[in-house]
């Protein structure tokens, strides 16, 4: 058992900054391994990306696609993995499940833009479930097993 007064870092943990400038014979003296003058020897040098003067690749590389910033994100849980968290007793298939049920029950993290409910796997138990979409086979499946779905839709962006 360690003493308080004992604690320490494990060997090398901690980087040791190299202490630049501080004479000839530390091997990292007077130019401070940059060099003689030119551009790199300077302060503020940004040459990421530059390549001598040859036409840089993300310039040489074609540009493609568009990242759309209105996409919503929604959170995929699918029929089988509801059914495990039924028969593990995380969720209670006797009540509605919400968004809040799912998280309570490790099925989700974040729910981003909703939740979106996926038709792989198989649901045997009667549930009433309320999600932000639901493919049309997870509403067959959930409506096969005698319970119902209320899709809610994206919640209203504000204007």
């Amino acid at each position: 058992m360690s003493k308080l007064n004992d604690l320490r870092d494990n060997p090398g943990a901690r980087y040791k900054a190299k202490r630049l400038g501080r004479g000839i014979g530390s091997g990292k003296g007077k130019t401070s391994g940059r060099g003689v003058k030119g551009q790199t020897a300077r302060t503020g040098v940004s040459i990421n990306g530059f390549e001598g003067g040859q036409m840089p690749i993300y310039r040489r590389l074609p540009k493609r696609g568009f990242n759309n910033p209105f996409a919503k994100e929604y959170v995929e849980v699918n029929l089988g993995r509801l059914q495990a968290a039924i028969e593990a007793k995380r969720i209670d298939a006797g009540k509605p499940i919400g968004v809040a049920e799912l998280q309570a029950a490790g099925l989700i993290g974040n729910p981003h833009d909703g939740v979106r409910l996926l038709a792989r796997g198989e649901l045997k138990t009667k549930v009433t479930i309320e999600v932000t979409g639901a493919s049309k086979a997870a509403v067959e499946a959930v409506e096969k097993a005698g319970g119902s779905i209320k899709v809610a839709g994206a919640p209203a962006a504000e204007a």
